[in-house]
């Protein structure tokens, strides 16, 4: 295996579930972005610092017995919901919702 040199500055990931989280989890999950997807799929979207972070991510989804679906990169010259409407509101019903998780509510 070849390693790079130096420190590789964060990226931008989207991590896919299975199941909507509550959002009791959200602490757990720091900055963050929670979405909810019609299909009954919830992804987490935000800035990694390293692989080590990134693992640990991967770890807490384990441990909450959540399948994990995807891991990705983002490009950071497009935005997290391109392919979707600008930043949906969580009352409408059956459309995608994207809720910061440090401010995530009852819905």
């Amino acid at each position: 295996m070849t390693r790079s040199p130096g420190r590789q500055p964060p990226a931008r990931y989207r991590l896919r579930v299975g199941g909507h989280l509550d959002h009791h989890w959200s602490p757990w999950f720091g900055d963050l972005t929670l979405t909810y997807d019609d299909d009954g799929t919830t992804s987490l979207t935000g800035v990694v610092a390293d692989q080590a972070e990134l693992h640990g991510l991967l770890t807490k989804i384990r441990d909450l017995g959540v399948t994990l679906i995807s891991v990705e990169t983002v490009d950071p010259r497009r935005g997290v919901d391109d392919d979707a409407d600008s930043h949906p509101t969580h009352e409408a019903a059956g459309e995608r919702r994207t809720v910061p998780l440090t401010t995530l509510e009852d819905t």
